[in-house]
């Protein structure tokens, strides 16, 4: 697609060049559509050390090259264009960055004969503008989960974001209130796992510009209040043949109707799963919704174990279906590209390793999850998960390794930077030792 027609044709003025660094933030510039063909021949300049990507002062400019095919012009503001790009440097491709490690994962899966389809449930919170509390002081149950009242209070912001979602062509099937006060999901089909992440990049964006538009904060944050559920970010995961026609998950004579290659994708998740959470739970807040006591709920709907079950939300994994699995350790805070190549590289790795996940377990982990012998244990924090990631050579060296060594030399940093911050609860605690 030639951006400069479709500027004419679509009356489009400018431009969102964007990318997502390795903390999933997003950097754009806004480019005018006169200029839109050199940018789109050769790209945006940004300097790398000024987002979060493993880079110096003294490196080269960065180059944002726009995919023409996830073009999407703004409902709500339709003179602009928004573009994800890949970033280049040197006339190369930047391997630590996060849309090339997720091409570079569905390239492999597609060496091997499957294709990658996902959807995501990405969970948030519509808070006050100074973040300080949820936004509607009505939204007070005790159990708020699909409180139509709470829902239909907010319906100018649902239907604005769901609108848009129908307009771009998602196929959105349904919006609800969720667990904790406040919370809100909203779910669309799923699709290829490029084209997901690509979209789930953009759907982050949108639901904080519309709440900004309607006087709200949204946030992602996986837990923003200590006594509500957390927001999480669960991936329905299926494998398909390349062509898109076949699901090889699927097998009426497996065991709850999945393939024998389901479930060593499936080993491979549980297999790798320590590491996988410096990806999937990438802050030190994320350790407070995964390792949570009871919400004001009654559950935190959250796993803390490496297990897996049938249609039972209590585990790490949840087979719904005969179709897919739903991974549901990740929280809102996850980059959306590395999430996604991060659950690929481990379940490639567990059909080229033919790894078993074992016997699922079909019991209530909240409440008999102590009496299951040798059941591993998520990461307590973020350090452990930092750790264990540093040991998965096999993942590192799927993902690559410059992402690998950039993204564990920047988020050591990160809990470095955290753990200068004295607390509010040291002071309460130890101020009289």
């Amino acid at each position: 697609m030639d951006l400069s027609t479709a500027a004419k044709e679509r009356g489009i003025e400018y431009f969102l060049i964007a990318y997502t660094d390795l903390f999933g933030v997003m950097r754009s510039k806004l480019v005018p559509a006169a200029a839109i063909g050199a940018m789109q021949r050769d790209g945006a300049g940004f300097a790398g050390f000024a987002t979060h990507l493993d880079m110096t002062p003294a490196f080269a400019d960065l180059f944002a090259k726009p995919d023409p095919a996830t073009l999407v012009q703004l409902p709500w503001q339709k003179e602009v264009g928004w573009l994800a790009a890949d970033l280049w440097m040197n006339g190369k491709p930047v391997e630590q960055a996060p849309r090339l490690i997720l091409k570079r994962q569905v390239e492999r899966a597609a060496a091997l004969g499957y294709r990658l389809k996902t959807g995501v449930e990405a969970e948030y919170f519509l808070i006050s503008a100074d973040g300080s509390t949820i936004a509607d002081d009505k939204d007070a149950q005790a159990k708020p989960c699909y409180d139509q009242m709470a829902l239909m209070r907010r319906y100018p912001v649902i239907k604005e974001i769901c609108d848009a979602m129908l307009a771009l062509g998602w196929g959105p099937y349904q919006n609800d209130h969720e667990d904790g006060n406040g919370q809100f999901e909203m779910n669309w089909t799923y699709d290829d796992a490029l084209v997901t992440a690509d979209r789930h990049v953009f759907f982050k964006y949108m639901v904080r510009q519309v709440a900004e538009r309607h006087g709200l904060r949204a946030t992602f944050m996986p837990k923003p209040f200590p006594n509500l559920t957390g927001s999480g970010c669960h991936v329905h995961v299926s494998l398909w043949d390349t062509a898109g026609k076949t699901n090889v998950f699927k097998d009426a004579g497996g065991e709850l109707g999945l393939s024998p290659l389901a479930y060593n994708f499936l080993g491979g998740i549980l297999h790798h799963a320590p590491g996988l959470t410096a990806i999937t739970n990438p802050t030190v807040n994320s350790y407070k919704r995964i390792n949570a006591p009871v919400t004001l709920s009654g559950a935190t709907w959250s796993p803390n174990t490496i297990t897996y079950t049938g249609n039972n939300r209590t585990h790490m994994v949840r087979i719904p279906e005969d179709d897919r699995f739903e991974v549901r350790l990740a929280d809102g805070a996850a980059n959306p590209y590395l999430l996604q190549a991060a659950l690929l590289a481990a379940g490639l790795d567990g059909i080229e390793a033919r790894r078993d996940p074992g016997k699922r377990l079909d019991i209530d982990m909240y409440a008999l999850g102590h009496t299951v012998k040798n059941a591993r244990k998520l990461p307590l924090n973020l350090l452990d998960s930092l750790r264990a990631f540093e040991a998965d050579k096999a993942l590192g060296a799927a993902l690559g390794p410059e992402f690998t060594t950039g993204y564990l030399k920047l988020k050591h940093a990160e809990w470095n930077d955290y753990c200068r911050h004295l607390t509010q609860w040291e002071r309460d605690h130890t101020l009289d030792c």
